[in-house]
């Protein structure tokens, strides 16, 4: 069994929403839902900007010019 970044991310959601219930603070529980869902958007598009510049570096793409 692996401990990816997914299953660390719902690890972390999943202790935070129980630790808000024991507290009594059900309420953050689409917040913190909210919270994992951006942070797995932002390491899906760090991901993808990664494979985007490994794929540029292998190619030869002109400079773009602001053209104002």
């Amino acid at each position: 069994m692996t401990t990816g970044p997914d299953s660390r991310l719902e690890a972390w959601l999943a202790a935070a929403c129980a630790d808000a219930e024991r507290r009594g603070l059900g309420e953050l529980k689409p917040l913190l839902e909210s919270m994992a869902k951006s942070t797995n958007a932002l390491r899906d598009a760090d991901a993808q900007l990664d494979s985007l510049e490994e794929a540029a570096a292998g190619s030869v793409i002109p400079p773009t010019t602001d053209a104002s």
